[in-house]
This record gives structure tokens, sequence and C-alpha cells, in this order.
């Protein structure tokens, strides 16, 4: 079954993934939930389903709930219901995060996946690259992926796509949007661009204060 990501809402069981009210963060309305599940699905195709539905194992009572999505000065968290209403024993002034952080908005709208929701991605990640060990530093320092680096591809991916980022052992290195489909990258040149880089965890490094 193909998910749309702007529909998912009316389909999906429960319809909303958001957590009860609080004073400390504000569940996402109908843009800002549409913006971000469009964003995830371009990496995860129907597996979104998983990251709206995952039921949550945090927090000490007997029913803590699902995860779910929250926004908190414009920096959207995936984090379980029962630890946000934990969290509303805390000043809004005094919290600085909750959960994992996956991306954040733009003044003028925008939505942008961040480093921090590498592992949600990677976790249920439809479209995959892996790096050969020579290349795997260029990427770390935010330049895209050529086909002389790369190692292996999974199939069917067109340009456009989402694409997580791996090493050789699998692990996850960042991810991008894809430049060529799969077909042609067998034929592409050494130096042409297979990944065009968007995030990668070189960045705890690189842009530490920024993070």
């Amino acid at each position: 079954m193909n998910i749309n990501p702007k529909t998912f809402k009316s389909t999906a069981s429960p319809p909303v993934p958001l957590c009860s009210d609080s004073a400390t963060m504000r569940p996402l309305d109908e843009k800002e939930t549409t913006a971000v599940f469009e964003k995830l699905h371009k990496f995860t195709g129907n597996n979104l389903k998983n990251i709206v539905e995952n039921p949550s194992h945090e927090g000490p009572g007997p029913n803590p709930g699902r995860y779910c999505f929250r926004l908190h000065k414009n920096k959207v968290y995936y984090v379980s219901d029962s630890l946000v209403k934990r969290a509303t024993n805390v000043a809004r002034s005094n919290l600085v995060a909750l959960g994992t952080c996956i991306g954040k908005f733009t003044h003028g709208g925008s939505f942008h996946l961040t480093v921090h929701s590498l592992g949600l991605l990677s976790s249920n990640a439809k479209h995959k690259v892996w790096l050969k060990p020579t290349s795997e530093m260029s990427f770390l320092y935010g330049n895209h992926v050529l086909k002389g680096g790369l190692g292996r591809i999974t199939e069917n991916i067109a340009p456009g796509d989402g694409v997580v980022v791996y090493s050789m052992s699998d692990v996850p290195l960042g991810f991008g949007i894809a430049a060529k489909s799969t077909q042609d990258c067998r034929k592409l040149d050494p130096n042409g661009i297979v990944v065009l880089h968007q995030s990668d965890i070189g960045e705890y490094l690189r842009m530490e204060d920024e993070l």
C-alpha cells in the first residue's frame, strides 16, 4: 500500500500522532505536519507508517502511549507521549530539548531534516548507498557522493529520491538526495555525482556550536 503523506492523517490510526497539550511544547498544526511527513516520506516511503505508529516503551506507566511530534522554538522533536507529560513540570524557559530533534522550520516556513534524524531515517530507509572506505572522509567533510566512491546502491532509486548513506560496514554516515537513478549510476563517469549531500555525522564536529 502506498502512503500519501498529505492524507496519512486521515488513513492512519490514530488519525493524528500528536501528544496531549503541555505548556512546554505544542503539537504540529496541519500544515506543519504535512511538511514534516512529506520530508520523512521522501526518505522512508511506506515505512513512514512505522514512525508514525511506533509505540513507546518509555515511562513508568503501564500505558506509555506512542511516539509523537512536537514543536519547540522552531525545532521538531520525535518524543514519547509519556516523556512529554512528565516535561510539563519543567518551565518553558528552562526547557532546552526533549526527545530527538529531527529537523527545524526556517523563517520562511520550510522544513529541513537535520543530522539528528539520521537514526530514525536509517532504521526506516527506503533507498541506500554504501561508500568505499576511501570515500567516507570526503562525505564526512560535506562533499557529494561520486560514482568512484560508490560501493553499493539499492535498486529502483530515481533522481530526487531521499537516500541514506552508509559505510560498507553498515554504519549510517548521513543522507542526501539522489542525483542519478540506479541504472544511470552504472554507466556514470567516476567523477559524476551520485548523491547530493544534505547532512552527515561529521557536523557534530564541524558545526558543534550550531547543533
